[in-house]
């Protein structure tokens, strides 16, 4: 019997305890510094180390692994599928972090040929596969007559199919909408945030440089109302995360978090493709987290806004179950695709309307460059080197292939994730019994 390769042990944030956790086994436990301390020397004691997968067989380990590894490939093949359509890369907002700036494509205008052309595709191509369409932009919901028709077009489309609807939009014109959105199969829409009406104000203005806030919070209020769910996000950096308390407080005295179709996200603001001004503002992962969390310390209500991943820390304290081995954390290509209004494909929103990404056309015909969409198809952490003996990879999975090739310049890299300092501090934050040093 040996160490699993697959264990993470670490000292829980502010304790002087420890956590072992083994995706491949679902174990998770606490730990003193003494039970560390025999699991290291292979001394037992009276913890039965091998029960909960912390001690292996190699081999039998090596088995437990395929036949987890094809059970993940058996279940994202029925897994529902997210397909998003950019019917336009333009906007209303002068967003003080925007990378899209260059991706409108000048002379071309959605319409109900390209509409068309999108569903026969989806039709051939996710046939008997369940799958909803995300409309994301550019800003998906501008007002006007001929652009709200062809966002009814789509939906009227949609429903036809059985097909859900999401929107990811910045919010300002969600009243001109909300008729629209009272009679369809609306999934969620997503509205940013990026804080109390002083901070969003100064980040998220029209073009002329006028506030935002006020007309987002108000559309916020009518898809509530209307039990429409809303899922509000805020994009995350070194100037508005001292904001994050009083936002979410704002949120709670609204009543919003009360509400069963509310539900949050943080975004974190970073460099994608273009080289961003004021660089020093962006978090890394990791230092991003070590602010919430000493954010969360001291002001606890920010859980009652939105409880932060930490790795698997959450899903852990929620369901008391650690999730399935993650073999592959990037969707694109399998469970994630994107398309927009010039008839481009593309594998996700990380690469959609980024010249030289495309994977194909759906018009004013179908082509699919197969060897490119093989590179995101074959991509795991089988595939990818540095993920193969890595004790984290199945917590990690390997991050986003977006990422690793805008950094690297190849989709077989990794972007790897600081799962075992996450843990740390989500540890820490959702089980504070263990965090009293």
């Amino acid at each position: 019997m040996e160490l699993s390769r697959f264990n993470i042990i670490s000292e829980i944030k502010d304790s002087d305890e420890y956590f072992i956790l083994n995706s491949l086994y679902g174990s998770a436990d606490v730990i003193s510094s003494r039970t560390y301390s025999d699991l290291l020397e292979g001394n037992p004691g009276n913890y039965d180390f091998a029960s909960r997968g912390y001690l292996v067989d190699p081999e039998a380990e090596k088995a437990s692994f395929r036949k987890a590894y094809l059970k993940f490939l058996d279940e994202r093949e029925t897994d529902e599928v997210q397909l998003f359509f950019v019917p336009n890369y333009s906007c209303n907002f002068s967003c003080s972090y925007c990378y899209q700036g260059d991706y409108q494509v000048k002379g071309v205008l959605m319409d109900k040929d390209i509409i068309d052309a999108f569903f026969r595709h989806i039709d051939a191509e996710f046939a008997g596969r369940r799958r909803y369409i995300t409309l994301f932009g550019g800003e998906p919901l501008l007002p006007g007559k001929p652009h709200g028709n062809l966002v009814k077009y789509i939906i009227e489309s949609a429903a036809g199919r059985n097909t859900d609807i999401a929107v990811v939009t910045n919010g300002y014109h969600i009243r001109e909408y909300i008729d629209l959105f009272r009679h369809a199969r609306i999934r969620e829409i997503q509205v940013t945030l990026d804080g109390t009406r002083e901070v969003h104000d100064n980040r998220r203005t029209l073009k002329n440089g006028q506030g935002t806030f006020d007309r987002i919070t108000e559309g916020v209020e009518m898809l509530l109302e209307n039990n429409i769910p809303v899922n509000l996000r805020m994009v995350v950096d070194r100037d508005n995360i001292e904001n994050l308390p009083a936002l979410a407080q704002f949120t709670i005295d609204r009543g919003w978090t009360a509400c069963g179709n509310f539900s949050t996200q943080l975004g974190r603001n970073y460099e994608l493709h273009d080289c961003q001004a004021g660089r020093e503002r962006l978090f890394s992962r990791i230092d991003l987290y070590r602010e919430l969390y000493r954010l969360i310390k001291r002001y606890p209500h920010i859980l009652d806004f939105h409880k932060p991943a930490f790795a698997v820390s959450r899903a852990l304290y929620e369901t008391g179950e650690l999730p399935a081995p993650l073999f592959d954390a990037c969707p694109g290509t399998k469970t994630e695709w994107a398309f927009d209004y010039t008839g481009k494909i593309y594998s996700c929103t990380a690469t959609a309307g980024k010249r030289g990404e495309e994977l194909g056309r759906f018009f004013p015909e179908r082509v699919m460059y197969r060897d490119k969409i093989e590179a995101w198809e074959e991509r795991d952490i089988l595939s990818i080197k540095e993920c193969r003996d890595c004790s984290l990879s199945l917590i990690c999975g390997g991050g986003c292939a977006a990422v690793a090739r805008n950094r690297n310049g190849c989709n077989g890299s990794p972007d790897c994730r600081p799962v075992k300092e996450l843990l740390e501090l989500g540890i820490a934050a959702y089980f504070p019994e263990h965090a009293g040093k």
